[in-house]
């Protein structure tokens, strides 16, 4: 008899059949729905997320009332991460950024799994180096490089986390992810809409020409794309 279908998330899907199989009773199906919060800042972690479709955001605090995009999260990973390394508490707010799926783990599974076992603990060491490398490469953008490049940098890296060209954002969730204020954001997106690089209209944005998207994204980008 053949063992369990391989997920679409990367991460369970690099595991060996066996130990996938040992982890797929304790998997559950989790709908992700656009602007739903998996974790508050400093909430405790309750469950692990693997996304096999959509797309989500992680969030800190800058101020009371405003956050800033520190990385972005698809099927290439999981939300969570906090836990593997010893935190109970996740230090950034998770937000969904794009519908899809994922495959959700309690914590005390997870915790359970990566005590058992050393090869979930591999991966998560690997992606954990990813995320920190997409963080870093951030930071730096958003000190050093103009809102066109950085918008395009972002749009480009939504889209290959949500397998699609097309996704729903709001102008002020675009202000915090590039962490500028929504005036510049708005100038930015209508600068590549008049050059037909994206439309972009009542939340609904479209990537039109990626190519030259790609050409208009600062080197970051091929940094940290997965």
């Amino acid at each position: 008899m053949s063992g369990p279908a391989k997920p679409a998330n990367r991460l369970l899907s690099a595991l060996s059949a066996s130990t996938y199989a040992s982890l797929r009773p304790l998997l559950e199906a989790y709908q992700l729905k656009y602007r739903t919060e998996l974790y508050a800042s400093g909430a405790v972690i309750k469950h692990v997320y693997f996304p096999e479709s959509g797309i989500i955001s992680l969030l800190s605090a800058v101020g009371e009332r405003s956050t800033l995009e520190v990385g972005i999260v698809g099927n290439e990973g999981m939300v969570g991460v906090s836990l593997y390394l010893g935190e109970k508490r996740s230090n950034t707010k998770a937000v969904v950024q794009g519908d899809g799926v994922a495959l959700r783990m309690k914590a005390t599974d997870f915790l359970a799994e990566c005590e058992r076992s050393d090869e979930l603990p591999k991966l998560l060491r690997r992606f954990t180096h990813s995320l920190l490398t997409q963080i870093s490469q951030s930071a730096v953008c958003n000190r050093f490089h103009v809102v066109d490049t950085r918008l395009a940098r972002w749009l480009l890296m939504t889209a290959d986390r949500m397998g699609s060209n097309d996704f729903l954002i709001t102008q002020d969730f675009l202000s915090n992810m590039i962490g500028v204020r929504r005036e510049a954001v708005s100038r930015a997106a209508f600068k590549l809409q008049e050059v037909d690089l994206i439309s972009y209209q009542r939340g609904n944005l479209s990537i039109r020409d990626r190519k030259k998207l790609e050409s208009l994204a600062c080197d970051c980008y091929a940094l940290i794309s997965t």
